[in-house]
C-alpha cells in the first residue's frame, strides 16, 4: 500500500517531526542527490535553514547494477559490503573499475549541481542528512562515515521510509534517526510512493538554486 503521494509530501511530514531545528544558525540540511533533494528541500523551506548536497554514490556489482557491494561518497570515503563481495567473488581490479567509473561521476554531479558554489562549512554544525528512503543502507553508511571527517556536532538522518532493523543499526552511528514509516517488510523505496518519477539533474539546479537564493 502505497504511504506517499510524492517525495514533497514525504518532505512536509518529515519537516513536522524537525521542527525542535528549525530558525537555528548551526543547523544544515544535506540531501542524498538526486531522488532526497525534493525531500531535503521541503524541510530546509519549513525549518528556514541552508540546504545543500552530499553526494554518495552506490558501487554497483557488475553486470548486476542494482545491487550494492558499496558506496562511495565525497571525500573518496568508500564503505563496502564484504559479504556480496566474498559471496559473488568479485575480483579487486572489477571493484577497482566500478570505484573508478563513480569516482568520476561524483565529480560530475558535484560541478553540475552546485556549480562554482564552495562546498558548505560543515564544522561543528548539525547535519540533518536527508534521502527519500533508505534500502541496502551501504549509501548512507558512506555519507555517514564521509561526514566524520568534517567534525560536524551531530548527524540526523531523516528518511521517509526504511526497514526498522535497518534504522536500528543506523542509530547506533549517529545522534537520532526520524524515519515515520518503517514496514517490517521492506520492499523498494518507490514501493511506499504513489508518484516515484526519477529526479533530474534540472530539478536539482533548480530546487537548490532556489533554497540559495532565498
Amino acid at each position: 500500500m502505497k504511504q506517499y503521494l510524492n517525495r514533497q509530501e514525504a518532505g512536509k511530514i518529515l519537516a513536522n517531526e524537525l521542527h525542535a531545528y528549525a530558525k537555528r544558525a548551526d543547523v544544515i540540511v544535506l540531501a542524498l542527490p538526486r531522488g532526497g533533494v525534493p525531500v531535503a528541500f521541503e524541510i530546509a523551506k519549513a525549518l528556514q535553514v541552508p540546504l545543500d548536497i552530499f553526494i554518495v554514490r552506490k558501487l554497483g556489482v557488475p553486470l548486476h547494477e542494482e545491487l550494492a557491494m558499496g558506496a562511495i561518497a565525497t571525500g573518496d570515503v568508500t564503505v563496502f559490503n564484504d559479504e556480496i563481495i566474498r559471496d559473488l567473488a568479485i575480483s579487486p581490479d572489477a571493484i577497482k573499475q566500478v570505484i573508478n567509473t563513480e569516482r568520476e561521476e561524483i565529480k560530475r554531479r558535484e560541478i553540475a549541481y552546485r556549480g562554482h558554489r564552495p562546498p558548505p562549512h560543515l564544522r561543528d554544525k548539525t547535519i540533518i542528512l536527508v534521502d527519500d528512503g533508505i534500502a541496502t543502507g551501504a549509501t548512507m553508511r558512506a555519507a555517514i562515515k564521509a561526514l566524520d571527517q568534517f567534525h560536524p556536532t551531530s548527524v540526523i538522518i531523516a528518511v521517509p521510509v526504511a526497514d526498522e532493523s535497518l534504522c536500528q543499526q543506523l542509530r547506533l552511528l549517529v545522534d537520532e534517526v526520524i524515519c515515520p514509516l518503517r514496514p517490517n517488510q521492506f520492499y523498494a523505496v518507490g514501493a511506499w510512493y504513489e508518484n516515484f518519477s526519477q529526479t533530474e539533474d534540472d530539478e536539482v539546479r533548480a530546487l537548490l538554486k532556489e533554497s540559495y537564493l532565498g
